[in-house]
């Protein structure tokens, strides 16, 4: 049998999406990427921006949430041998996260079937571990789902992203302090590249250790606090050290008033649930979870890829650009 697969790729135009299409092609499969007009972080990426992005691959245009285009616009009648999702919610709040990180997936799931797709590789999010948000409670009924299909299935959980720890450098270059909840050590994560999961990815395909697994998995190096993230970006702006403290209990009273007014204004319920993941976020570490001992254990996190953060931090400080961090960027 041939290596060379026929691979369906959703989400193709976020930053992961991106690097993993492009690590399908240099493994010599066909991909055919489905994606919304106006697509990107942004929703402003014209159709012919976007076809550019994929040298070697086809794009088809069309709407993930509509059953219909999915099947006339997407699959169009053709068989395929695997389907990759990078697509995710924008913003994570109840409406958004039920819409696309389960019926949307629930939606492609079927389409893929009836399409001969026969292994479902699956982009999910390590928080998923310790479900609290809407975002994370759609994303294990998809995951139940995939499970329960009968497809092959691979569920990558990575940890936290580069671009998501990125946010505080234009801060600090105007001379600003670097915003700490608590004291800074109250979490820590093992991050990942874009490239390097984007490589992880891709070879959930042929390496067959990875079928019918969920994959957590990090970048290399040992774990982060934001403290030392903190310290690695003075030290490389050749600053001296300057922290702000952020009580977390300051985030729970934010919380708590959005939450209230939420039951009136339904605009300020969602800022409610988008503090409340920046909350998550603030305490809660983005490695392995060990439920019997009650405890994230950074040892049992895999690792993978070559890059680390500070790598990133310091290619951002001399000058490359900055990914777009969408919806999601807290600072």
């Amino acid at each position: 049998m041939s290596s060379c697969k026929r691979i369906f790729v959703l989400g193709a135009t976020g930053t992961i999406g991106l690097a993993t299409v492009r690590s399908l092609i240099q493994q010599g499969h066909e991909v055919i990427c489905f994606i919304r007009f106006n697509a990107g972080a942004r929703g402003d990426l014209q159709a012919k921006e976007s076809i550019s992005l994929f040298e070697g691959a086809s794009v088809r245009f069309g709407q993930v949430g509509d059953p219909l285009s999915l099947r006339d616009q997407g699959f169009k009648g053709e068989r395929f041998d695997v389907l990759v999702s990078c697509l995710a919610s924008r913003t994570g709040t109840p409406k958004d996260a039920w819409a696309i990180d389960y019926q949307a997936h629930v939606d492609v799931l079927e389409a893929a079937k009836s399409a001969g797709v026969s292994h479902f590789v699956l982009l999910s999010a390590i928080c998923v571990q310790k479900p609290l948000l809407a975002f994370q409670h759609a994303k294990l009924a998809f995951e139940k789902r995939l499970i329960e299909s009968g497809l092959t299935y691979s569920i990558v959980r990575p940890t936290a992203f580069f671009k998501s720890l990125s946010g505080q450098i234009g801060r600090l270059k105007k001379g600003k302090p670097f915003l700490l909840f608590g004291d800074g050590t109250l979490t820590s994560c093992k991050p990942i590249s874009d490239g390097d999961l984007g490589d992880f990815i891709a070879d959930c395909i042929r390496d067959q250790t990875r079928h019918n697994r969920i994959l957590p998995i990090g970048g290399p190096g040992a774990a982060i606090t934001p403290k030392e993230q903190g310290e690695k970006l003075f030290d490389l702006l050749g600053q001296e050290v300057r922290f702000k403290h952020v009580p977390v209990a300051l985030m729970d009273v934010i919380i708590h008033v959005l939450g209230f007014l939420g039951r009136f204004i339904p605009a300020l319920a969602d800022k409610a649930e988008l503090a409340r993941i920046g909350r998550y976020y603030a305490t809660e570490s983005m490695l392995v979870w060990d439920a019997q001992a009650g405890v994230y254990d950074a040892a049992a996190t895999p690792s993978t890829g070559t890059q680390t953060l500070f790598d990133f931090y310091a290619d951002l400080v001399q000058g490359a650009e900055a990914p777009e961090r969408g919806d999601h960027a807290v600072f």
